[in-house]
């Protein structure tokens, strides 16, 4: 293997990774650099990667814990750790990532990480962005900065109600926003590792910003995601067939443009739920 070469894809967030073959069997030390790479980059590419599934196992084995499989995605043939979603073609299924998010926040201890490795993706349409929340934060007037200190929000499952009543009715609802419904975290958060201050509100789960009223609340929320969502605080990438994406979902949001159907995509990902290199 040849030494890993490095390429910025934008000053926000963002880097290209390159002369790594992680069907290869990597050491430990490898995965060391990855892992060094991800936390600069907070999303990072590894392109011409035909990987095994044995292979996206144990690179997301490398950084932490995996998730349990899905309670409503598919699994791969054979591999339960990896989510299978399509799109598309015969599917007859359509994405609902097409919004701002970071992942299931709406629980009380979000995942680490997502790596996702594209199969089979259209031949126009279908990018993904990232947003870096910690450049977002640093953007803030001084002023915004301190009227956030100690504001709390409430997560809400939001559009999961949908995939629920369709899977199990009202009953399986039900017992999921008894289980896993809200949650409330902090409006501004400190990296476990890099020690970056980040933005913690998305538009996909975040409803209500606790000890203020509702409509003021709302005000400084809006305001928040309109900020959020600035191009100057994103990376967009146009999927390759084989390409392994990896983005540390504590410090980032994505949002998965639907613009490809009815043309046929298909991603593996696995969902890393802790970081076993962050300090306890």
């Amino acid at each position: 293997m040849s030494a890993l070469t490095t390429r910025r894809l934008t000053p926000a967030l963002g880097i290209e990774i390159r002369g790594i073959d992680l069907n290869d069997s990597p050491d430990e030390s490898v995965f060391d650099e990855l892992y060094r790479i991800l936390m600069d980059g907070q999303v990072i590419f590894m392109p011409q990667q035909n990987l095994t599934p044995e292979a996206h196992v144990r690179l997301a084995r490398s950084f932490g814990e995996i998730s349990a499989p899905h309670h409503i995605y598919p699994h791969v043939d054979d591999a339960p750790e990896i989510v299978l979603l399509e799109n598309g073609g015969d599917t007859g299924a359509v994405p609902d990532t097409d919004v701002w998010h970071t992942d299931l926040t709406f629980t009380t201890d979000p995942p680490f990480a997502s790596i996702l490795h594209s199969r089979v993706v259209p031949e126009t349409g279908g990018d993904t962005l990232w947003a870096s929340m910690s450049a977002a934060y640093d953007a803030l007037p001084d002023d915004m900065k301190q009227l956030l200190e100690g504001i709390k929000a409430v997560h809400d499952m939001g559009s999961f109600r949908n995939q629920y009543i369709a899977e199990g009715g009202e009953a399986l609802l039900n017992e999921k926003m008894a289980s896993v419904g809200q949650a409330v975290h902090p409006v501004v958060r400190t990296h476990p590792v890099t020690g970056a201050r980040y933005l913690y509100v998305n538009r996909g789960f975040t409803f209500h910003i606790l000890d203020q009223s509702t409509s003021e609340g709302q005000r400084l929320l809006a305001y928040l995601l309109d900020h959020i969502e600035q191009p100057e605080f994103q990376v967009r990438h146009k999927w390759e067939p084989d390409t392994v994406a990896m983005w540390d979902n504590r410090i980032t949001q994505h949002y998965a443009v639907n613009d490809y159907l009815p043309a046929y995509r298909r991603m593996h990902r696995i969902t890393v739920v802790n970081d076993r290199r962050a300090p306890a």
